[in-house]
This record gives C-alpha cells, structure tokens and sequence, in this order.
C-alpha cells in the first residue's frame, strides 16, 4: 500500500510541526487569489528558515511515487478521499504532481495532522 517508510513520514510530520509551531509562520488554508503559485509566493518569506529547508529537503529526496504517497494521504487525512479510496488518491496525486511537491505540502498549516490522521485510519502510527 504505501511506498513511503512510515518512519520517514513521521520524520516529516515532525519536520512539518517543527515549522508551522512558529509564530511568524503564516500561511492561508485557502489561496487568496486564483494564482496557481500562492504557495511558492507566501511562502519566499521563509526559504532561509532551516526548519522550512528541512522539510523541502527531504521531500525533494524522495522518489516522485513516494511524494505523490504523501499528497494522497494528506487528501485522506483532510477528508477529501476515505482510506478505502487509496488507489484513486494515489492516482490523483501521481497525476497533479508537480515539481513543488514540498511547498505545496507545507503551505498546508495542518499538514502534520492531516498526515498523522491518515496513517491511522490506513492502520500506522508514528507512537513507538
């Protein structure tokens, strides 16, 4: 089912609050406008930030099927897909993938319990 290591996903959940936990973090839910970049353009205030180049680096790391693992359970975690409709998630996600995996990941504010949320309703957990 997942081609992610479920640690490497609770390495980045970690990285993910790491980030969002500061204050001056900011970032919409929701695009402002209907330009396709508002997530690269909130978030060029924070490319030196060292928890945001953390978490961009271990995304980029990954294999383009892993990162589309990861867009499809933050979709599951938010409610957009059920746990049972993993493979058209999956399917989506390997589809709309683009370059920008990581910031469009991190411009999510709850992206670290979206993805919490759907490693337990697929049956994982980031508890030792």
């Amino acid at each position: 089912m997942l081609d992610v290591n479920v640690d490497t996903i609770c390495f980045i959940i970690q990285q993910a609050r790491a980030f969002h936990v500061k204050e001056e973090v900011t970032i919409p839910e929701e695009p402002l406008n209907s330009a396709d970049d508002w997530a690269l353009q909130v978030l060029a205030n924070h490319r030196g930030d060292p928890a945001y180049q953390e978490f961009v680096a271990t995304i980029r790391d990954l294999e383009p099927d892993q990162q589309a693992n990861l867009v499809a359970l933050m979709w599951i975690g938010r409610g957009d897909f059920e746990a049972e409709d993993w493979e058209e998630a999956l399917e989506q996600a390997m589809e709309e993938r683009t370059a920008h995996t990581a910031e469009y990941l991190i411009s999510k504010p709850f992206v670290a319990d979206y993805l919490e949320t759907a490693l337990h309703q697929l049956g994982f957990s980031c508890d030792e």
